[in-house]
């Protein structure tokens, strides 16, 4: 499970098994974590965080939308 991304207290993940999912990114912290879809960047599950962080998360992944996507081609593949 590569981690892509680390922003302060979050961790931005894959599993090796999604491969057949679309594209999407786990963003962990502390016992939370959520799924958002990455085209269009979307929440799929938010796994115990508040709206308020789920916002944060989202604008987070916005930022570095290019670098998450760059990531899930190298290593899955186009």
């Amino acid at each position: 499970m590569p981690t892509v991304l680390k922003v302060g207290a979050y961790r931005f993940f894959f599993y090796a098994r999604d491969r057949n999912e679309p594209m999407h990114i786990h963003v962990e912290r502390d016992d939370k974590i959520a799924k958002f879809w990455l085209d269009p960047v979307r929440l799929q599950s938010s796994g115990g965080f508040s709206r308020l962080e789920l916002s944060k998360i989202h604008s987070m992944i916005g930022k570095h939308h290019s670098k998450l996507m760059e990531a899930w081609h190298e290593y899955f593949g186009s």
